[in-house]
């Protein structure tokens, strides 16, 4: 597109974009949170939520969110696996250790450490971070909830090793992602 229209400016990795009265978004999910953010713009956040709870969506991501996500990186090959990340998904607050995964994917440990590093390409406690790092920069960008209680439910054992696994796995602290979504709302109205 860049190169087909040199003169305009494309934002590449957002899901949508609002440029004064242009809303552009980058495809058709992306196109839902647009126009979920146009209801919430126009009619307000309690419609907005109402229309998003009746859609079975997040009431917002930002138009600046990556169009990341950990589940489709790791695409397991076999269901016992996707229903081992499934249950870790379903229950990030917990320890959740090798055997419990296992247990979930009706597998040995031993055999389940294998078949998991084979089918997803890193290891189950690799994985397991990644999942609480999007979960956890999910509830950064759309809620208010101070860090300590994001840690405690995406399974982090305090505020400290939250900011040190976003350190590692973004690059930047979880209050500059917290301030980001912010301005970004900021923006949009």
């Amino acid at each position: 597109m860049q190169k087909r229209f040199p003169d305009i400016r494309v934002e590449e990795d957002r899901i949508y974009i609002v440029d004064g009265s242009v809303w552009t978004s980058a495809g058709m999910t992306a196109g839902l949170d647009l126009a979920l953010a146009m209801v919430e713009k126009d009619l307000g956040g309690d419609t907005a939520r109402s229309v998003a709870h009746g859609l079975v969506m997040h009431q917002r991501r930002a138009g600046d969110q990556s169009q990341h996500s950990e589940m489709l990186d790791l695409a397991p090959k076999s269901d016992r696996i996707q229903n081992a990340l499934n249950y870790a998904r379903q229950n990030l607050s917990r320890a959740l250790t090798v055997e419990e995964l296992a247990e979930a994917a009706h597998l040995s440990p031993r055999q389940f450490s294998r078949v998991f590093t084979l089918e997803t390409g890193q290891s189950p406690a690799k994985a397991v971070e990644r999942l609480r790092l999007e979960a956890a920069r999910l509830m950064i960008e759309q809620s208010r909830h101070p860090f300590d209680v994001i840690a405690k439910e995406t399974g982090f054992r305090d505020r400290r090793h939250l900011r040190d696994a976003f350190m590692r796995g973004f690059g930047i602290p979880p209050q500059a992602v917290r301030r980001d979504a912010h301005l970004e709302v900021q923006r949009t109205f």
